[in-house]
C-alpha cells in the first residue's frame, strides 16, 4: 500500500460525540501504483455524516473526517492506473475498497461486499482509519473512482456520489424504471429531490408524498413531479389508494409505513433508502394479502454509480445545492438536523477550507 506520510493532509473533524468539526492534520498514504491521487474541490454533506459525527449509529471512531460526496481533479495518478490521467475530473462516493472477489463484487455490488470499506470511518488495508472529502486532497484506488462527465458542474454533481446512485440503484434493480410506471418518492428533500429528477427522466409519472402542503409548488412547478399528495389528509389517500407501481422512501424520521403500503398496487414494492435511528412499525397484513413487499437499498456499485453518474449527463440532472465555506460547516450541520436545507449543502473546499480556526 506504500508508506504511509505525517501530516500530509488538512481537514476537518469530530474529535467526540458532541459532532462538533475543527481543524485537522491527518495522514494520507503516498499514491499506489493503482491509486489516483485528486485535489477536492467540493464535497456534499449527506444526513449520514450527521449521524457519523455525533455517533447515532454506535459505530464512529473517532477522529471522524466526514464526506461521501466529493469531486474534484486529478493531480497525480499511479504507474499502473489506465483510467484516469492527471486532470481529469473525478469523484469517490460511500466505498473506497472491497475484497474483490465475492460474489457482491464479481457481480458489481461492491456495496454489499462482507468486507467493503466505507469512505471514512473504516480501517483501510493498511490498517490506518479512512477519512473522507472534507479534506484538501483524496487518494484512492482507481477502482472506487467516478468520471465526472464533463458537462456537469461539479458542485452540483457531488451530492450525486450518494444521494443520486441511492435513489437510482433501487429504480433499476427492482424495475421501478419502466416508462409510464407510477413512483411514489416520500420526502422532498437531499435524497427525494433527485428521485423525482430520476424517475421522471425514466419516463415514469412521479408522485410526490409529503406530510404537508408546503413543498406541492416546489414539488411540480420546479421539480416536475406530476402530483403531489399528503400523507396527513385521508382523503388524499384514499383517492390514491393502490395506484403505485413503487415507493422510494426517503425519510431518516419515524413515520408511519402503514398509509404507504396502502398506496401500492398488488405487488408493489416500498423501498426503504432513509435511516431511520429508531425501528419503524411494520404492518404484516397488506404484505400477506396483496402480495406487497417492503425492501431496502443501499447506494450502488461502482459499475452502476458510474451509469447514474452518465445517465445524470444526458439528461442534465444535478442535485438543488447550497454551497458553503467550510467555516459554514457547523452551522450547516445544525440546520440539516432541523431539514433546513434546499436541498443539499456542498462545501467549496478549495476555496475555502484553510488552516485555521473554525468559528
Amino acid at each position: 500500500m506504500g508508506k504511509v506520510l505525517e501530516k500530509e493532509a488538512f481537514g476537518l473533524a469530530a474529535k467526540d460525540e458532541s459532532g462538533v468539526l475543527s481543524p485537522f492534520s491527518f495522514s494520507r498514504r503516498e499514491t499506489g501504483e493503482k491509486d489516483v491521487r485528486f485535489k477536492v474541490l467540493f464535497c456534499g454533506i449527506c444526513h449520514s455524516d450527521l449521524h457519523m459525527v455525533k455517533n447515532e449509529w454506535g459505530s464512529s471512531i473517532y477522529p471522524v473526517v466526514p464526506g461521501h460526496e466529493i469531486v474534484g481533479v486529478v493531480t497525480e495518478v499511479g504507474a499502473k492506473v489506465t483510467k484516469f490521467k492527471t486532470g481529469d475530473n473525478v469523484g469517490v462516493g460511500c466505498l473506497v475498497g472491497s475484497c474483490g472477489s465475492c460474489d457482491n463484487c464479481t457481480e458489481g455490488m461492491e456495496n454489499y461486499c462482507p468486507k467493503l470499506i466505507q469512505t471514512y470511518g473504516f480501517k483501510y488495508y493498511d490498517d490506518t482509519i479512512t477519512c473522507g472529502g472534507y479534506s484538501d486532497h483524496m487518494v484512492c484506488d482507481e477502482g472506487f473512482v467516478i468520471r465526472i462527465p464533463d458537462n456537469l458542474p461539479m458542485d452540483a454533481a457531488a451530492p450525486l456520489l450518494c444521494a443520486g446512485i441511492t435513489v437510482y440503484s433501487p429504480m433499476k434493480y427492482h424495475g421501478l424504471d419502466k416508462p409510464g410506471m407510477h413512483i411514489g418518492v416520500v420526502g422532498l428533500g437531499g435524497l427525494g429531490h433527485v428521485g423525482v429528477k430520476f424517475a421522471k427522466a425514466m419516463g415514469c409519472k412521479v408522485t410526490v408524498i409529503s406530510t404537508s402542503e408546503g413543498k406541492r409548488d416546489e414539488a411540480i412547478n420546479r421539480l416536475g413531479a406530476d402530483t403531489f399528495l399528503v400523507s396527513r389528509d385521508p382523503k388524499q389517500v384514499k383517492d390514491a389508494m393502490g395506484t403505485m407501481d413503487g415507493i422510494i422512501d426517503t425519510v431518516s424520521a419515524t413515520h408511519p409505513l402503514l398509509p404507504l403500503l396502502g398506496l401500492l398496487k398488488h405487488k408493489g414494492k416500498l423501498v426503504m433508502v432513509g435511516a431511520p435511528v429508531k425501528p419503524l412499525e411494520l404492518p404484516v397484513l397488506p404484505l400477506i394479502f396483496e402480495r406487497k413487499m417492503v425492501v431496502g437499498s443501499l447506494i450502488g456499485g461502482i459499475k452502476e454509480t458510474q451509469e447514474m453518474m452518465d445517465m445524470a449527463a444526458k439528461h442534465n440532472i444535478t442535485a438543488d445545492i447550497e454551497l458553503i465555506s467550510a467555516d459554514y460547516v457547523n452551522t450547516a450541520m445544525e440546520r440539516l438536523e432541523k431539514a433546513d436545507v434546499r436541498y443539499r449543502f456542498v462545501i467549496d473546499v478549495a476555496n475555502t477550507l484553510k488552516p485555521s480556526p473554525i468559528l
